[in-house]
């Protein structure tokens, strides 16, 4: 049986000693080697976004410092790191949410398919690189119209409800929750449990047929049966978009992630696959946090 790597050791100092803390030597973390969530071989990696040299920062608070890397359909990015370390800045960059805050501001340059984000305009921007937040928020009508609603707005008209109904199936389905709703679409979206909420916003997410596919935490707030059903859904899901997700749970990102980032104080510590960064860490940075040093 392994275990994880102990805490420092703190020496209590003699007479005329100065104390002494004694770094316990860092290891792998106690879960790597456990089951990844797999289905089938790893689909082909498309690139679909690339962040060059990205830095935001908050009035004269830099929370993001030149942070280069791709975002691929096929794979899954796991953003890791302390809390404050800049990865929910990251992630909200990627759709632009970030200038919602009147004090943010914004040096590089970040691509969806070979364009700059700049250049589009934001609404039709965060219909391709759509996000799904960390409570679940589905809106205060029935499952079908939270699917629908998506759909209606990107109408050019408004469509008639039979007409929608292929591509909210379509969207249920994707998110894994049709066979529990199929029976009652007029069901108040409130009324679901948690998980099954927040696997409508993913499908509310999906009607827009997005390119990316964004993840702030998604399953902070669920009960572990719902994470599991979320994480697969989510291991799934990188066959048909690109998907990045935003976790604190270092045993989820080694389950789900293909790939991973570490952050710490705005900085790309490391990136690299899930296997490397877990197992054999590069920067001693990384190491001493995947095998909780601190963190």
């Amino acid at each position: 049986m392994r275990f994880a790597t102990p805490p420092p050791v703190r020496r209590l100092p003699l007479a005329g000693e100065e104390a002494v803390t004694v770094a316990a030597p860092a290891e792998a973390p106690s879960f790597v080697g456990a089951p990844r969530r797999r289905v089938g071989p790893a689909p082909l990696a498309v690139d679909r976004m690339h962040v060059e040299q990205l830095s935001v920062a908050y009035g004269r608070k830099l929370a993001v410092d030149a942070v280069s890397m791709p975002i691929r359909q096929g794979e899954v990015l796991a953003l890791i790191g302390p809390s404050g370390c800049g990865k929910t800045t990251l992630l909200r960059s990627l759709n632009r949410l970030t200038e919602l805050t009147k004090t943010a501001s914004m040096k590089g340059r970040i691509a969806l398919d070979g364009t700059d984000i700049a250049t589009l305009e934001p609404t039709a921007l965060r219909r391709r690189v759509t996000m799904v937040f960390q409570q679940p928020n589905p809106f205060p009508m029935s499952v079908f119209d939270n699917v629908a609603y998506v759909l209606r707005e990107q109408a050019s008209r408004r469509p008639r409800k039979r007409e929608l109904r292929s591509a909210v199936q379509s969207a249920l389905e994707r998110a894994g929750l049709w066979e529990e709703v199929a029976g009652d679409l007029s069901h108040p979206a409130l009324r679901l449990s948690g998980g099954q909420q927040q696997r409508l916003c993913i499908a509310r997410a999906l009607a827009a047929d997005p390119e990316v596919l964004l993840l702030d935490e998604p399953c902070s707030a669920l009960d572990p049966q719902s994470t599991q059903v979320i994480e697969e859904l989510i291991v799934t899901l990188r066959e048909q978009v690109a998907v990045v997700i935003v976790t604190h749970n270092l045993q989820q990102a080694y389950r789900i992630a293909d790939y991973v980032a570490f952050m710490y104080l705005g900085e790309l510590v490391e990136y690299g696959p899930a296997d490397q960064v877990f197992g054999a860490p590069r920067q001693v940075r990384t190491q001493e946090y995947v095998s909780g040093g601190f963190g």
